[in-house]
């Protein structure tokens, strides 16, 4: 049986360990070796000469696969045979002909509080048709947003409708008589109670999301202590506030409360970071399970209210199974999915330039190829190779003039390009381009060929 060592950085130690574990059928022995940089990608085969101590029990030694330097050289050096890994840690079992890994997505250990902001001005039926739409998105829980001095005449009968439809239910008020009306209705939680109504839970069976009031935190932690004492159950939010109001000192709180309660349930409201900044929500939704998940925090409350935010549910959703998939396999959240990289790609493009004109010589048609790499958009045929930035540079060149369906062809096919190349992501001729999990993916099943196009199909 071979002993192998396996040489990584400080990171990707812990992964890399649990990789080789799933393995199954080992016919080695090995060893790990953290040869005391942060990432495994930094070394040199210089560095690990320098750093690599006896090594005389192994048969052989596997190093990144983004390692750079020359192999042969380290070999003669160290008088042991040297294998280059896969690029990605996920990979390494195909070089002992296993699978790769696949991370499981099926588990996470964080709800999701959907909240409904507007149901006030719903009917009945449009409430329960966004429940079904948020449970369909990831909604643990369907979170009924109350408005402040204004009347909500049908809170019972929403909540006991979704109760009929089994949705876990929990009202968002300020207003304790609105907060016991959805409670004696059926609902589950009770967004939100502070000291002062505190006291309307003496006849309530739903569960209090407790609040401190004014982010006073030594009045909050006497609230919590008091339901620990009236052994309640009951989760507990300090309150997440938008970034240039606080939002630093907010996680602070999150941390210590943390910190203080290590068994308490607790909840984050993210919607005060998605809705009030401008930017794409999938990086915030990412980063902000990632801070979830390292402070252990149970419950989030999220909203779809302004237009840039209309997914955000399925990105929490999709994020906290990938940022537990990493936790339980010790790895950073890298590799596992790709729902979350919506504007740029991460893989090389497949074919240099020198690849793709050694392809041109053998096309004997006049069929126009598209390519996309670092140095621009390719398109050619048996006539001609053109490599351009902009779709309308090639216009003088397509011989298409007779052919309105191909002109239309090519002018989507060029602008799906143009987009691949400005923002890095791949492209393929014929296929649409990967948004992630923000558009639906067309199923195929690669059976059956596909249907031809409307290009191709008679006007009428």
């Amino acid at each position: 049986m071979k002993n192998i060592l396996f040489i990584t950085g400080k990171l990707a130690e812990k992964g890399l360990k649990t990789v080789i574990e799933s393995i199954e059928d080992k016919n080695f022995t090995y060893e790990i070796r953290n040869l005391n940089v942060n990432v495994a990608a930094l070394l040199t085969t210089d560095m690990i000469a320098r750093r690599l101590d006896d090594v005389t029990p192994f048969d052989e030694i596997i190093i990144p696969g983004r390692v750079r330097g020359d192999l042969v050289a380290l070999e003669k050096k160290i008088n042991k045979k040297i294998i280059r890994g896969p690029d990605e840690l996920k990979d390494l079992p195909t070089i002992f002909g296993a699978k790769p890994v696949k991370y499981d997505l099926s588990k996470f250990e964080t709800s999701i509080f959907g909240e409904i902001t507007d149901a006030l001005n719903m009917t009945v039926e449009e409430v329960i048709e966004k429940a079904e739409y948020f449970r369909l998105e990831g909604a643990d829980v369907i979170d009924i947003g109350c408005l402040p001095n204004k009347e909500f005449p049908h809170l019972e009968e929403i909540v006991q409708e979704l109760k009929n439809r089994n949705f876990y239910v929990s009202i968002d008020s300020h207003n304790t008589d609105e907060l016991i009306r959805g409670s004696k209705a059926g609902a589950d939680y009770l967004l939100s109670i502070k000291n002062e109504s505190y006291h309307i839970l003496d006849n309530l069976d739903s569960y209090p999301i407790l609040i401190p009031t004014d982010n006073n935190m030594k009045d909050f932690y006497s609230l919590i202590d008091r339901a620990i004492n009236d052994k309640l159950t009951f989760i507990a939010d300090p309150i997440l506030d938008p970034i240039s109001y606080g939002f630093t000192k907010s996680i602070q709180r999150y941390i210590s409360l943390r910190e203080k309660y290590q068994e308490i349930h607790i909840m984050i409201g993210i919607g005060n970071i998605t809705e009030l900044t401008h930017a794409d929500t999938t990086g915030i939704n990412m980063i902000m399970l990632g801070i979830v998940e390292e402070l252990k925090l149970n419950h989030i409350l999220t909203t779809q209210v302004s237009r840039h935010c209309s997914t955000v549910i399925r990105e929490t959703d999709l994020a906290r199974r990938i940022i537990h998939a990493a936790s339980q396999n010790n790895i950073t959240p890298k590799h596992i999915n790709d729902g979350l990289l919506i504007n740029h790609g991460h893989k090389d493009y497949p074919y240099s330039s020198n690849e793709l004109e050694d392809m041109k010589s053998n096309i004997k048609d006049k069929n126009y190829r598209i390519y996309v790499n670092d140095d621009g958009i390719h398109l050619f045929n048996k006539s001609i190779y053109k490599v351009f930035y902009d779709p309308f540079d090639f216009y003088e060149f397509l011989e298409v003039d007779d052919d309105s369906g191909h002109s239309f062809y090519l002018g989507v096919e060029l602008a799906r390009a143009q987009v691949a190349y400005q923002l890095r992501k791949e492209y393929s001729q014929d296929e649409e381009l990967d948004w992630g999990c923000l558009v639906d993916k067309k199923v195929d099943n690669k059976i059956t060929s596909k249907q031809l196009g409307p290009t191709f199909k008679k006007r009428k």
